[in-house]
């Protein structure tokens, strides 16, 4: 079932079931959904259902209705999470109840609302201030001790708080210290959307049940035009006219500044009103606010950083464990299997990759050498390489050969329907006949390095689609024998895309003619090759993970 919850207002956390037919939204008693507040007109909007999916519509209410801050002209269709805004009540829609997790508006930040109000003159502007420039409409005259004490207190104040939640309340406390004429005092901050948004208020006043209706055309006009600016008598304001906050409160006297970031571009604003006729702003006021803001800008900006690096710090140590589970599904050791020596090198282009390889010995004595690609790199990588190395023990422990094993892992892969795909090589050793059976998933093919150099890439023609694109598919699979002293050398494109500063790739070309001019153990050859793909990347970074697996028969019989 679906349901509306309110985020604010008179009904703040009431949630409102939806089934099928049509639910009207207005201030009349007999709405569905009775909204008690003065700028929402009768019957404003209604919700309703086609059977399949919700919309809103606009009953031609005098301030309209929005969705995600998008004013609704016939009607809407509302997706999960949408936010639904009557005048200055929000509602959030679900498409399914089960599915509604917690308020994310905190007590302060739901106390304030941002209302629309008439375009108008500024006929009651008493003062303006260029914030960026200095200049602005009266020359100001706060005295330079006013002044000095107030910027002490704010430093001070905010010095000592780090984190965002602890910078917006100690300005507001410093704001009400400072200005005793204040009765509410409200942040707003632009999100990551670009819009104003609701962050701290305060109120002197112990009033739950109050809220904070800040003009919308008053924010813009202060954030578009960085000028600050003193309203001599809000009530009388035309700018506020359709504010029922003026009717509610009766407040007499605004003073808006907007906070800046370091290249000028507005981060939200700062607003303070009072109620009391007789102890409106002045012009000093509002120089001396001015101040405050700037002050503010600078330990919201430092906040913002200090959250950031926090955050990431926290995703760093999130990596780094990622990095450790993702490095227990790969190899421990190297396996120590008569007649045979083994290499095998791994480094991931970020903290976890997507490139993956493991030895897996069978039941009857075989063993078998995978290495694969999953598509791209990162997270989602490094977890579809965590399922493809259970998935791939499955099937090479219920199929007998590498055909039909790989057959089942493609199967398996495709029934994730995650629409992305892995290459992988399978070699199956069999130690009794030193025999090699590999069958091949859109992967580059092996290459067979034999005693004199020469060089072949068997199960090239058998290779088949990458794991998880075509559903159905049945593998072949390839039989070589390696002779004593031959090598067999497995590796994902990393190694022949590595590129340099230049954008240059190091090919698949000079990768063979690093494997047929390098002689001696797998470890050598592994060494060699890697030695030369870093000094052509030079300072390069690394775009893709790299992975590497060359093993060789041992010639002669092994050492006692």
């Amino acid at each position: 079932m679906a349901l509306l919850r309110a985020e604010n207002g008179p009904n703040m956390g009431t949630r409102y079931p939806l089934e099928s037919g049509q639910y009207v939204l207005g201030r009349h008693p007999d709405c569905d959904i009775v909204i008690d507040v003065g700028a929402v007109s009768r019957h404003h909007c209604k919700v309703f259902s086609d059977r399949v999916d919700f919309y809103v519509e606009d009953l031609h209410s005098r301030n309209g209705t929005f969705v995600n801050e998008q004013p609704v002209e016939a009607r809407k269709k509302l997706a999960n999470g949408d936010r639904v805004r009557v005048c200055d009540v929000i509602f959030t829609f679900f498409a399914h109840a089960s599915e509604t997790p917690p308020s994310t508006l905190d007590e302060s930040s739901s106390r304030a609302v941002l209302v629309d109000d008439v375009e108008a003159s500024s006929s009651t502007i008493m003062s303006k201030l260029d914030v960026v420039s200095g200049r602005g409409g009266p020359q100001l005259a706060a005295t330079p001790e006013a002044k000095l004490n107030a910027l002490m207190e704010i430093t001070q104040s905010l010095a000592r708080a780090i984190s965002l939640d602890e910078v917006l309340p100690q300005l507001l406390d410093s704001l009400f210290r400072i200005f005793m004429q204040a009765d509410r005092g409200f942040v707003g901050l632009v999100d990551d959307r670009g819009v104003l948004a609701p962050r701290w208020t305060k109120m002197r006043r112990k009033n739950r049940d109050e809220t904070i209706r800040v003009s919308r055309t008053i924010a813009r006009q202060v954030m578009d035009t960085r000028e600050a600016i003193l309203s001599a008598d809000a009530a009388t304001d035309v700018r506020f006219e359709m504010s029922q906050s003026i009717a509610d409160f009766r407040i007499r006297s605004v003073m808006c500044a907007p906070l800046l970031d370091r290249e000028g571009k507005p981060l939200g604003i700062l607003q303070l009103d009072t109620l009391d006729q007789r102890q409106r702003f002045q012009d000093e006021d509002l120089e001396l606010l001015v101040s405050a803001a700037a002050q503010a800008s600078i330990a919201i900006i430092n906040a913002r950083l200090h959250d950031d690096a926090m955050q990431r710090r926290t995703w760093e140590r999130d990596l780094e464990l990622a990095r450790e589970v993702q490095r227990a599904f790969l190899p421990t050791r190297r396996p120590d299997f008569p007649q045979y020596d083994f290499f095998d090198y791994y480094r991931a282009a970020n903290q976890i990759g997507g490139d993956y390889y493991d030895y897996v010995r069978l039941p009857d004595g075989r063993l078998a050498v995978l290495v694969a690609d999953v598509v791209g790199h990162g997270v989602a990588a490094a977890m579809l390489m965590a399922k493809l190395s259970a998935e791939a023990r499955f099937s090479l422990a219920s199929s007998p050969h590498p055909a039909s094993a790989i057959t089942t892992l493609n199967e398996r892969m495709c029934n994730l329907n995650l629409n992305r795909f892995v290459t992988c090589v399978m070699a199956v050793l069999d130690p009794a006949t030193d025999t090699f059976t590999i069958a091949n998933a859109g992967h580059m093919a092996p290459m067979r390095r034999a005693v004199d150099g020469s060089i072949d890439e068997p199960s090239r023609a058998e290779a088949g689609p990458p794991l998880g694109v075509v559903e159905g598919h049945q593998y072949g699979q390839a039989c070589i024998n390696l002779q004593p002293g031959e090598s067999l050398i497995m590796y994902t494109d990393g190694l022949n895309e590595a590129m340099d500063t230049e954008g240059r790739c190091f090919s698949i070309g000079r990768l063979r003619e690093l494997i047929r001019e390098s002689g001696g153990t797998p470890d050598e050859i592994g060494q060699h090759v890697l030695e030369s793909i870093h000094a052509h990347m030079g300072r390069a970074a690394q775009e893709d993970d790299m992975c590497l697996v060359a093993l060789q028969r041992i010639a002669g019989p092994p050492a006692e």
